[in-house]
This record gives C-alpha cells, sequence and structure tokens, in this order.
C-alpha cells in the first residue's frame, strides 16, 4: 500500500524531487543499483542584505549559537551558520563583485531562502548518477565547500525550482 501512494506522489514532481523523494523513504540501502545513498538534511542557505542585523536576529533576538563570519572567496560568499538542533541555517552575504548572491540580492532586496543542502555518502558516484538521469549541475566538479567537503549544486530548474547543494559527508 505504502508503495503505490508513493508512486501516486511521485508521479506529479520533476525527476529531483522524485529521486528524492524516493530516496527518503528508503531508511536502509540506495536504490537498487545505485552506489550512493542521500543522507540527513545539512542545512538552509538564507541570503542576507545585512550580515550583522541578520546574525544579530538570530544570536540576540533568538538565542541560537552562531559562528563567526568566514570570507569564502572561491564561492564569492561570506558565511554564517546559525546551529539549531537538528541541522543549521547557513547565513550568506556577498564577496565580491561577481558573487552569486549579489545578483540574488538584486533580485530580492530583503533576502530569503537561497538553497538547501543535502548530505550524500559518495558525491562523485552522486553526481555520476544523477547526471545519467538527466539532473544538471551548475560546475563541471565538485568543489570544497563552507565544511571543507566536497559539494556540488543541481540546477534549480531539474529540482522543482529549489538549488539543491550536496555535500558528501
Amino acid at each position: 500500500m505504502a508503495s503505490a501512494v508513493l508512486k501516486v506522489a511521485v508521479a506529479g514532481l520533476s525527476r529531483c524531487s522524485a529521486l528524492t523523494l524516493m530516496r527518503a523513504h528508503s531508511t536502509t540501502a540506495p536504490i537498487p543499483g545505485s552506489l550512493w545513498k542521500l543522507g540527513r538534511l545539512n542545512h538552509i542557505a538564507i541570503a542576507v542584505p545585512d550580515m550583522e542585523k541578520a546574525t544579530a536576529l538570530y544570536r540576540d533576538v533568538l538565542g541560537a549559537t552562531v559562528s563567526d563570519k568566514v570570507p569564502l572567496p572561491e564561492h564569492g560568499v561570506y558565511t554564517v551558520f546559525v546551529e539549531l538542533g537538528n541541522t543549521k541555517l547557513e547565513l550568506l552575504h556577498p564577496l565580491g563583485e561577481k558573487s552569486p548572491i549579489a545578483g540574488f540580492l538584486q533580485k530580492n532586496k530583503s533576502g530569503g531562502m537561497h538553497h538547501i543542502c543535502i548530505e550524500v555518502d559518495d558525491i562523485k558516484a552522486a553526481i555520476v548518477d544523477l547526471k545519467a538521469k538527466n539532473i544538471r549541475t551548475l560546475s563541471a566538479e565538485p568543489r570544497i565547500g563552507a565544511h571543507g567537503k566536497p559539494v556540488m549544486f543541481l540546477h534549480p530548474k531539474d529540482c522543482d525550482g529549489v538549488l539543491v547543494e550536496l555535500e558528501e559527508a
């Protein structure tokens, strides 16, 4: 019965969402024939026009533990991580004129959700598998992300309008 419900739920979704939903219901092993497994939600990234104001909101008003502001010039961003009980928020602010976050903030002046990050156990296998399923990536190869681990972004047009970052666990 659950399998039939899952098939109906998956029928109306994009390829990326369908794969994510099917993997979310797979609790013990990868999809048969797959060499990788989707893991937990690592963080939700929020683009902010004022990093100090956003940091103060989470630290001083909401009482969260926040990291120091860290520049990531290779990604064109400053980051601050907000620790939550079950995941993190990543506050993003532009670093440099070619920052992808600067473009996002030009379209969304107050900021907003930028991407979600989901862990995978083998990022190279995940990329090969997803490309074979016509899921586009935003770069040819993984890059090192804010946690010092390989990351890859999936094209939002293939993921129901959501920019999805995969991070090797």
